[in-house]
């Protein structure tokens, strides 16, 4: 059974979802905050397997605790839950190291399975902002090779891609892949080179284009 954190500020929708993850046998709601400094606080001493977290709250907004999360090297999966398809959203939530983002209108069977990608490692962007933001980006790309299919990546550099986009500095990969830093470097370097980007954020984008991730 997958633990969940529910972090809503509205009262209202956070027990509606809790209710209704209840009646699924698949997940457990272990805690539940109305805004990411509780949910930060019940973190320290707890820990879940997924963290569902609304972006727009008071006092501690859904990617400021995304940011503090990672900031104290926690690893917890995060499943953005909102209400807002927002290009600029979406891309920030990817850079803070959410491994998904969830519309609230979703059902619960999807809800249920976003919930299992996250926790199973994989990566879940449902709006089409996002898609459309990766094909801006793309034809934007700046490079010679942008827009051409890209090279075939091996499976350690989608390891290694995953990773990036759930906001992982080289150190932090190479711990997670018992590599050295400087070998996580190389691989990069090869990713950019092969989806014909420049930065790792344009890499991120153009490998949810391409359903690489």
């Amino acid at each position: 059974m997958i633990r969940v954190m529910v972090v809503d500020d509205q009262h209202l929708v956070r027990q509606g979802i809790c209710s209704l993850l209840q009646l699924s046998p698949k997940v457990e709601v272990l805690a539940e905050a109305s805004n990411g400094q509780e949910a930060l606080q019940w973190l320290d001493s707890h820990e879940v397997d997924v963290l569902l977290l609304d972006l727009r709250m008071p006092i501690c907004d859904g990617l400021a605790t995304l940011q503090a999360l990672r900031a104290k090297q926690n690893p917890t999966p995060v499943l953005i839950l909102t209400t807002f398809d927002d290009d600029e959203l979406v891309l920030a939530s990817i850079e803070a190291g959410a491994r998904g983002y969830l519309l609230k209108d979703v059902t619960l069977e999807s809800l249920i399975s976003a919930i299992e990608t996250v926790h199973g490692g994989e990566q879940l962007h449902q709006p089409v902002a996002l898609k459309e933001r990766a094909r801006l980006a793309t034809m934007a790309g700046a490079t010679a090779g942008d827009g051409a299919p890209a090279e075939a990546l091996s499976q350690r550099e989608r390891e290694i891609l995953r990773l990036l986009s759930g906001g992982y500095s080289n150190k932090e990969i190479a711990r997670a892949l018992n590599l050295a830093e400087g070998t996580v470097k190389n691989h990069v370097s090869a990713i950019l080179a092969k989806l014909g980007v420049r930065d790792r954020t344009r890499a991120v984008l153009k490998a949810v284009e391409l359903q690489l991730i």
